[in-house]
């Protein structure tokens, strides 16, 4: 690969971020010397130093370990999401080291291959997961840069064989919109799953969103094949074709729930894929099924390796992620923008009907909560209690008058609760929910263990 050339040492900058990681992972088990910085340890951050990968926590030149600090031979890799005024980050940007960012190398990384990109402000995780699981199963060379621990993986990187032509490698790829990030690449096949509004402050207004959505399907090749989910107003290649739950050349059919599951057919333009049985349920997750089944069949899998990869497909960490089924329920999810969070709750209470759902959730990012509050509201009020933590704040300022008390104004809903992690958890122990979810790409994570250790049959009189 071009990039490659005189560089031994990669250093990353945001190493712990779920697409950095990835990537960091394909330089590591290619030789290279790799190292990275991140604000704090996480699971994922320590997966990396198990594999030895060098990882600092501190903000300081000084921190940077030693063959990193130099010019020669060593490339910067760079998020986004850090602030600009980066200790590290400003150093590597002043002594003239060559930086890029992440989606800048991801789409060099994409060209050497035959590229599956999958886009949208929401499913494109599950959807790109799903899709590389199949194509991965079906016994093609494949590669896959996803922005989730798959379950069946444990990883969010799947490392392609050796090839002598690399065009002969499939690479699926999760293509994200943050940034303009998915811009770099030029995919032969390409999904959307949505345009909803999202990341306003970066594009401003949702119709400068659609321009760059746009801008993406523009670069599909032009022999290659797209699909769009039904209804979205995209223009796309000759090969372009719809998808969705119930409609679209694409679409599912005899959609039923059984044993907490979700079993469906796939009705495509070359037949019926049957009998599939979900193990990540839930509406939304049917459709994202659908939309990988397109992909997978547009690079050569066939019906059969469909159906069996989608039966295997064991989910993504915090994707409707049951993590206690039993007398009390638990499933902890990662929606952060209101269709997310109303799909999400619509399947839960259709696994789970007339049964009442407990939902704990923390808003992600003030600008995203003062955007859509109304939305969020709504959504939320699907749930039968709510408990509504602080709002995390990840790379943005706290902005006046936007916090979970506006928010929690707004929920139509007498159930509703402002609540800290400690007086969560004794709410929680103090009245088991039979139903209980936790909702929001924050930190959220944090409380999904401890809540588990309350929920445990065990440990309920």
């Amino acid at each position: 690969m071009e990039l490659g050339q005189g560089y031994q040492n990669v250093f990353f900058v945001g190493i712990g971020g779920i697409g950095m990681s990835a990537i960091a992972r394909w330089f590591h088990v290619n030789g290279y010397q790799v190292a990275g910085y991140d604000r704090t340890p996480t699971p994922l951050t320590a997966a990396l130093q198990e594999e030895g990968i060098r990882i600092i926590f501190e903000d300081s030149r000084s921190a940077i370990p030693a063959g990193f600090s130099e010019t020669s031979g060593t490339l910067v890799v760079f998020t986004p999401a850090i602030p600009k005024d980066s200790e590290i980050l400003s150093y590597f940007r002043d002594s003239g080291f060559d930086l890029r960012k992440r989606s800048q190398i991801l789409g060099l990384l994409a060209a050497e291959m035959t590229t599956i990109a999958i886009a949208g402000t929401h499913g494109k995780t599950t959807t790109s997961s799903m899709t590389a699981h199949i194509v991965r199963s079906s016994g093609i060379n494949c590669a896959a840069f996803l922005g989730g621990i798959t379950n069946n993986y444990q990883s969010n990187f799947l490392l392609n064989q050796p090839a002598a032509n690399m065009k002969d490698v499939v690479c699926v790829v999760e293509a994200d919109e943050f940034d303009r990030s998915f811009l770099t690449l030029f995919p032969h096949v390409a999904v959307v799953t949505s345009t909803d509004a999202d990341h306003l402050d970066i594009y401003g207004n949702h119709n400068e969103l659609l321009s760059s959505f746009q801008n993406f399907v523009d670069q599909v090749d032009r022999d290659g094949k797209f699909f769009l989910r039904k209804g979205l107003s995209l223009r796309g290649p000759a090969n372009t074709y719809a998808y969705g739950l119930d409609e679209g050349d694409y679409h599912a059919g005899n959609i039923r729930v059984e044993a907490a599951r979700f079993v469906f057919d796939i009705h495509t333009p070359s037949g019926i894929v049957r009998d599939i049985r979900l193990q990540a349920p839930g509406f939304h997750n049917v459709e994202n099924a659908v939309a990988a089944c397109a992909a997978a069949l547009a690079v050569g899998v066939t019906h059969e390796q469909v159906r069996d990869g989608l039966n295997s497909f064991k989910g993504v960490k915090r994707r409707f992620e049951f993590v206690l089924e039993g007398p009390h329920v638990q499933i902890d999810d990662y929606a952060h923008h209101p269709a997310e969070i109303a799909a999400f709750l619509k399947s839960v209470k259709a696994l789970y009907p007339g049964k009442p759902v407990t939902a704990v959730f923390q808003p992600h990012l003030f600008t995203r909560t003062r955007d859509f509050a109304d939305g969020f509201a709504e959504s939320l009020a699907l749930a039968d209690q709510i408990y509504l933590l602080d709002i995390y704040p990840a790379r943005e300022l706290p902005i006046e008058g936007v916090d979970a008390g506006m928010l929690l104004a707004k929920i139509p809903k007498q159930s509703k609760q402002l609540v800290g992690r400690e007086e969560l958890l004794e709410l929680v122990k103090k009245s088991p929910p039979e139903i209980l979810v936790t909702i929001g790409a924050g930190d959220i994570d944090k409380l999904v263990s401890p809540i588990k250790s309350i929920l445990q049959p065990s440990n309920i009189p």
